[in-house]
């Protein structure tokens, strides 16, 4: 059995505080305008769906994918959730996954996390969002449109955000540009193909079981208690998988590997669940799955209050 190496976030002592600072204050103006914007647009059949996809998009990015050359990749999401839900609302969604990963699981860091939540939830959301409204006027709604819109949202998600990392490290001096840039775009373009074709298979199921969910930003009106509790079984059946993941390291730890700068890592501050591992249980595969679970439930209760505190303020107004 393998065990994951889990994804790595982007931890303390890599990036400067003054672009983690400003990182930071962008992401949080950024949710703040999410958050304003689901005032108007978030409906009562959307809260089982936001629920559903930060719970799916939590167990799948502990099922780490080998690729090549001893590191591997692991889901991202952004693109799956902005095609769902559109681009506010999967804010939302990557927001609470990677602050709980941070705050509860030490996977990235504190001061950090401001920058991680750009780069995946607001960069992998809005890269996906105009990918996806580019090739929508092209392609169309039927099977293969969404496909081909669906993979290369997917890629360029992963792609773009990487690039933003490269940058801050160079930003921060921990690894020049000319370095960090080839090196991470080279490694995450291939990590893109693994997460268009995971995006690939979710939309065709998706398109077979519930047609209606991808129309953006519109839950249809079929049972969603049956979604609830669908999705909730396809998040906990990842995190029963999740001790089979790849055990060589994601993109970015292997490439702080391969340029010498790994060991500016700083400790995380406090410890929880660290590694997807819960504590006092000796068996690792059992408390890699218990942890998956325990994350999948807070990330669900966290992106159902927030749904359905948004979609109580819409309906008062």
């Amino acid at each position: 059995m393998l065990f994951s190496a889990t994804p790595m976030h982007i931890p303390d002592g890599f990036l400067s505080v003054l672009v983690s600072v400003v990182m930071w204050i962008a992401s949080v103006i950024v949710i703040a305008v999410a958050i304003r914007q689901l005032n108007g647009s978030l409906s009562e059949k959307d809260i089982p769906l936001m629920g559903v996809m930060a719970a799916a998009i939590f167990a799948g990015q502990m099922l780490n994918f080998t690729v090549v050359g001893g590191t591997s990749g692991h889901l991202l999401g952004a693109a799956l959730a902005t095609i769902l839900l559109g681009p506010w609302a999967a804010v939302i969604v990557m927001t609470t996954v990677v602050g709980t990963q941070a705050l509860i699981f030490q996977d990235g860091g504190l001061l950090a996390l401001g920058t991680n939540i750009f780069n995946m939830a607001i960069i992998g959301v809005f890269v996906s969002y105009g990918v996806d409204q580019i090739l929508r006027r092209w392609l169309g709604e039927d099977l293969k449109g969404v496909m081909i819109r669906g993979f290369a949202a997917a890629w360029g998600s992963i792609f773009i955000a990487s690039l933003a990392v490269a940058l801050e490290l160079a930003i921060s001096g921990t690894s020049p540009a000319n370095i960090a840039v080839p090196t991470m775009a080279g490694i995450h373009a291939l990590i893109g193909i693994g997460e268009g074709l995971i995006t690939l298979g979710a939309l065709s199921f998706i398109f077979a079981a519930r047609h209606d969910l991808l129309k953006t930003g519109n839950a249809g009106t079929k049972s969603q208690k049956g979604l609830l509790f669908g999705g909730l079984g396809i998040a906990v059946l990842l995190a029963i998988l999740s001790p089979l993941a790849s055990a060589y390291p994601d993109g970015l730890e292997w490439v702080a590997e391969q340029k010498g700068f790994l060991e500016a890592a700083q400790d995380p501050a406090y410890s929880i669940i660290p590694d997807y591992v819960f504590p006092g249980i000796s068996n690792e595969a059992i408390a890699t799955i218990v942890a998956g679970i325990v994350g999948v439930l807070v990330v669900l209760g966290i992106a159902l209050l927030v749904a359905r505190t948004r979609s109580r303020t819409e309906t008062k107004a």
